[in-house]
């Protein structure tokens, strides 16, 4: 187990160091550099020159990569101009309020998806698999954006039970409202549904023929031991890798989601980044999004192997 711990970990650096290599590239793809996308096309020349050396743009790739990696190892993930704040302050109010978004969609996803599933394969083909299938292919069909905004229209414009947009910015001005929670969360959590359920079906009806269900059996076992305890727990493991490898989906799912609900998160702050051209707190952000998705990949890794022990000696 130690052995396949430090190898994972010794990739997970190896891509971490490649991430920031191409993130920080991706600073330099702006038109005219990043330093005239942030004064605008209408900077002189002798304006962009001195900002390039202000702020060290001039100088060769691996010293302005050598002097990030250091200012990222102290904490100092960059100064938006625009926000006239650093971006670690700005991450620090807008990353709980996705946290929430993210952790309550992802859980009620779960709690449904993941018993539906078994539902589903222990049922196959029948009436009410049916229904739950095409329920599923209508959350991976509908767009993020266009469910959330259906959710507005019935619940907010219709018959007005919930608000349209939460009334405070922070984070416990979010959780005093909790009706303020309700259709973001319904909208994300409908996003990963689909994929949870599917996946569980798929992996439980490969596990109901397996040699080592067919044993169990035979020894007695009653058909809930055998579904609970055996299936169960080794159909989990498409579930944990997908919470793993899904990362990035959750974070894009997030992004359209706070957007249309107005949700002060890390999402809506970043496509008002993007609007306004502030390169720090878009290479910031991305940043953060990025080493996160490779912890959520070794995690995945860990779980995988302390489900299935076959993994570690592979």
């Amino acid at each position: 187990m130690i052995g396949f711990l430090i190898r994972r970990i010794l990739q997970a650096l190896l891509v971490t160091f490649f991430v920031t290599v191409f993130t920080l590239s991706l600073v330099h793809l702006f038109p005219g550099g990043p330093v005239r996308a942030m004064l605008g096309p209408r900077a002189t020349p002798a304006a962009v020159a001195y900002f390039n050396k202000q702020y060290g743009f001039n100088a060769p790739f691996y010293v302005q990569y050598a002097k990030w990696i250091w200012q990222l190892l102290h904490g100092n993930l960059g100064y938006s101009i625009k926000l006239n704040q650093t971006v670690a302050s700005e991450l620090s109010t807008h990353l709980p309020n996705t946290l929430v978004l993210v952790t309550l969609g992802t859980i009620v996803s779960l709690l449904f998806g993941i018993p539906l599933g078994v539902y589903q394969a222990v049922r196959r083909y029948t009436a009410g698999d049916y229904v739950l299938t095409g329920i599923s292919f209508l959350g991976y069909a509908t767009p993020t954006f266009f469910f959330a905004l259906l959710l507005i229209d019935w619940f907010c414009v219709d018959v007005h039970f919930f608000p349209v947009e939460p009334s405070g910015n922070t984070f416990g001005a979010l959780l005093s409202e909790p009706r303020a929670l309700v259709l973001p969360v319904i909208a994300y959590a409908f996003l990963l549904y689909a994929l949870w359920s599917r996946y569980m079906r798929s992996s439980v009806m490969d596990n109901l023929v397996q040699d080592y269900v067919r044993t169990a059996r035979a020894k007695g076992a009653s058909e809930r031991r055998v579904l609970w305890v055996h299936i169960f727990r080794n159909s989990l493991i498409s579930i944990v890798t997908l919470l793993g490898l899904e990362l990035p989906l959750l974070v894009a799912g997030a992004i359209f989601i706070e957007v249309v609900f107005n949700w002060p998160g890390m999402g809506y702050a970043f496509y008002q980044a993007a609007e306004n051209v502030d390169y720090a707190t878009l290479l910031g952000f991305t940043l953060v999004a990025t080493v996160a998705t490779i912890l959520g990949n070794l995690l995945a890794d860990v779980g995988y192997a302390v489900l299935d022990p076959r993994v570690r000696y592979s």
